[in-house]
């Protein structure tokens, strides 16, 4: 009986399924951070925290593959975090994140 207790827990990690997140960050002017997430298989997420003093205007871009980019863009104020997500009609296999963001 431990033996299969054993190998149950051993498989358990490969069940999780997450994918690499790639982030092209472009800030000018604001001190802005970012977490990124693989929500779901079809769906990605980050959160902007802005750090600094004034309010940021961002454009976020993702991109999985063959798919038409997503772009969101978001008002991240001082003091402040911003969660975006994009969900894509296919599985992510690899999702690139295009960060730019600015005083405003």
């Amino acid at each position: 009986m431990k033996k299969y207790c054993a190998v149950l827990l051993m498989c358990l990690p490969l069940g999780a399924v997450a994918y690499p997140i790639d982030v092209e960050k472009e800030v000018e002017g604001v001190k802005l951070d970012y977490d990124t997430y693989d929500t779901h298989y079809d769906m990605g997420s980050i959160t902007l925290n802005n750090y600094g003093e004034v309010p940021a205007s961002c454009k976020v871009t993702f991109r999985n593959g063959p798919e038409a980019p997503r772009v969101r863009r978001v008002q991240v104020p001082a003091g402040k975090h911003v969660d975006v997500t994009a969900k894509f009609n296919r599985q992510i296999i690899k999702l690139r994140i295009g960060l730019s963001c600015k005083p405003g």
